[in-house]
This record gives C-alpha cells, sequence and structure tokens, in this order.
C-alpha cells in the first residue's frame, strides 16, 4: 500500500511544488497492472516493487536505445475481475504504453491478455503460471514456469521425499490457478501410483473464511498430506482451523503461498509445511545474494518468490527493446520469443515456442518467518 501511495503522490506533491517530472516525449512508456490492494496485495507490491528496482537499474546505466529512460505507470487491479480489462485498456488507449507488465494471478492474466493481443502490445507476466495464459495469443509472455510443471514438482516430491501415497486436494473453485494446479498434481499423483482419497474445494478472494467444514471431511479421508493450491490468505486461514481439528498431516502448496503474509496469517500451523516457488533468498548464488542485497537496502524487507519474478519480467523486456532496436509491438514482440539462456535472478531464462519460460523450480519449507530450502527440480 505504501508503494501504490508513493506512486500516487509524488506527482501531486511535484505539480504543487513545480517540481514535477512529466513524461518526456523520449520516455519509453511501460505499463503494469497489479494487485497493489485486497487479497492479494502483497503480490502485487512485491513483484511491482521488483520492475521498480529494474527500472532504476536500466535508467541509471544509460537507458535503453540511445539514452530512452523508461517509465512504468502502474494500475492497481485491486485483486479484483473486471479491473485488469480497464486498467489494461487505459494503459495502451491513454498511456500510449508500448508493453504491459502483469498479473501474478492468472485469472486477472487471462483477463488482460486479449486486450494486449488484440492492440498487438505485448504483455509479460512475471508470475502466472496457469498453462492458458500464453494461449491468448502471441504476444503474451511469461517468465515464470507453468502449472503442468509446477504440479508435477510438488506431486513428485510427495511421493519421493514425503514417501507419501494418499492424499487430499482443497481447491479455489473460483481461481483458475488453484484450478490448474490441482489438475496437473492429481494427473501425476495418481499415474504414478499415489491416491487422491478425497477432493474438496473453496471460493477464495475473501468469499469464504470458514473452512472447517471442508476439513472435517478431509480428516475422516485419513490422508498422508493435504494438497491446497491456492493464495497465502487462504492457506494461512485452511493451516490453522486444520490443526485446531487436529490435523496434523503435512500441507503442500504452490507458489501462491510465498508470501510473508503466510507466515503471520498460518501463525506458526504450516511450519513444516512445503510449497514450490521460484527462488529462495537462501540461495548462495552471487547473483541472488546481489538481488536480495540490493532489494532489502531500497525496500526494507527481504523479497520473497515474487519480487524477483517482477524484477526478472522488466529486464527480459527491456533485453528485448533493445535487441529489438525498437518500440514497435511486432519488433518486440520477436525478440521476446527469440530470448534464449537470459540469466534472470529466478535462474536462466529461455522463452519456448509457447511463449513460456523454461526453468527451475525450488520447494521450500515453511520454518517460522523465514522459509528455509528443501530442493531444486530442474525442467
Amino acid at each position: 500500500m505504501k508503494l501504490l501511495l508513493r506512486y500516487a503522490a509524488l506527482p501531486l506533491l511535484g505539480g504543487l511544488l513545480g517540481l514535477a517530472a512529466p513524461t518526456q516525449a523520449q520516455d519509453i512508456i511501460i505499463g503494469e497492472f497489479a494487485s497493489m490492494t485486497g487479497s492479494e496485495a502483497t503480490f502485487g507490491i512485491n513483484s511491482s516493487n521488483g520492475a521498480q528496482l529494474a527500472m532504476e537499474e536500466i535508467n541509471a546505466g544509460g537507458g535503453l536505445l540511445g539514452g530512452r529512460k523508461i517509465k512504468i505507470i502502474l494500475e492497481d487491479d485491486q485483486s479484483k475481475a473486471g479491473q485488469p480489462s480497464a486498467a489494461v485498456k487505459k494503459l495502451i488507449a491513454s498511456d500510449k504504453a508500448i508493453a504491459i507488465l502483469g498479473e501474478i494471478a492468472s485469472s486477472r492474466s487471462l483477463e488482460a491478455a486479449p486486450i494486449c493481443q488484440e492492440a498487438k502490445v505485448p504483455m509479460v507476466s512475471p508470475g502466472s503460471t496457469n498453462e492458458a495464459v500464453t494461449k491468448k495469443g502471441d504476444y503474451i509472455f511469461r517468465v515464470c514456469f507453468i502449472d503442468p510443471f509446477q504440479g508435477t514438482v510438488m506431486a513428485k516430491f510427495a511421493l519421493e521425499t514425503l514417501k507419501v501415497k494418499k492424499v487430499a486436494i482443497l481447491s479455489d473453485v473460483k481461481s483458475d490457478y488453484s484450478k490448474g494446479l490441482a489438475q496437473s498434481f492429481r494427473e501425476y499423483f495418481t499415474a504414478n501410483g499415489g491416491q487422491v482419497v478425497i477432493e474438496r474445494s473453496y471460493s477464495g478472494g475473501g468469499t469464504d473464511r470458514d473452512f472447517r467444514a471442508q476439513l472435517t471431511s478431509i480428516k475422516a479421508a485419513q490422508p498422508e498430506a493435504v494438497f491446497v493450491p491456492g493464495y497465502y490468505t487462504e492457506a494461512g486461514l485452511i493451516g490453522k482451523q486444520a490443526r485446531s481439528l487436529g490435523l496434523k498431516v503435512p500441507f503442500l502448496g504452490g507458489d501462491g503461498w510465498d508470501s510473508p503474509k503466510l507466515n503471520e496469517i498460518a501463525a506458526g500451523s504450516l511450519d513444516g509445511c512445503y510449497f514450490s516457488t521460484h527462488f529462495s533468498p537462501k540461495d548462495t548464488s552471487p547473483k541472488v545474494q546481489d538481488f536480495v542485497k540490493k532489494y532489502t537496502a531500497k525496500f526494507n524487507l527481504a523479497p520473497d518468490g515474487m519480487a524477483p519474478l517482477g524484477y526478472d519480467a522488466m529486464m527480459i523486456l527491456a533485453e528485448a527493446i533493445k535487441t529489438a532496436g525498437s518500440t514497435e509491438g511486432p519488433k518486440i514482440r520477436d525478440a521476446l520469443a527469440a530470448t534464449k539462456n537470459f540469466a534472470g535472478v529466478t535462474g536462466n531464462i529461455t522463452i519456448d515456442a509457447n511463449r513460456n519460460a523454461s526453468k527451475a523450480a525450488v520447494v521450500l519449507k515453511v520454518a517460522g518467518k523465514e522459509n528455509d530450502f528443501a530442493a531444486t527440480v530442474a525442467p
């Protein structure tokens, strides 16, 4: 929220003081839509922080295309359906954005993508993992892995590392992300000797807050683990309510759990549980540690998995503009599609024929305020 206020207040304050920094004719306008408020606000705030850090580094290094500066115009989609399309239409038609960054939540990327595709404005999602996102058209890209891979990672981890054979699935019926991740987990788990003993669902985004009926049914089915492919707000509440009912088995999740708010909401109830994500701040590689140092110094908090995705998305887009030598949509699109072995903070990224990023995943273990590294799984 502080970031949103900073974006909103600075132009007004500058104007009152006569010190405004208006858009220059040579500025390269990048639009961004993100959940800066609402139930997934940490996703938008942290990915936008990462994009802002990348923008500042690029501009400090001389900008692009002969010294032109990047300017990001940010729109808050409030974590609500209907807002992404309005935000992207405004960014393209009014602000003349030549490319779009966003979103983390797959449902919101799916809403915005057709608008970008029709306008032939490249869109780069930092973290939408639902397989359908890039199928919306050849101008739609992402810098994250996709759910068929992420679901396989967690199903394989459950079978081979945790040695469990019976699981329950509790998914969000309102989320394309959750439904897709549940499907890919189920397919791999059952194809490799596992059994899904029960499936239950809920409505996310703040609609459901009491999950005890579903958890009571799950407990009665006696699973050895529970897969909850949802977002951190519901996952934290589910963990607390599960433990209060005496359901003590490990819970597993995807990158939708990756938020500092998860541990705050769960209040220790998910300690010892696992989720897949894109990045571990405890990774000792120089590139990761350099990013962690810069991010922490600027924003006074440690990055979660969404922050480096925002950073990588902006960096890959900037590299594509540089390669294209142009701000024309078709030329940037072609350069994005040709991205190979880009050294991102979240790993080496190659954009495949379907405009998805081929890259590794990490599995983290929930442990108090800091999550521990558990495993890396190659694509």
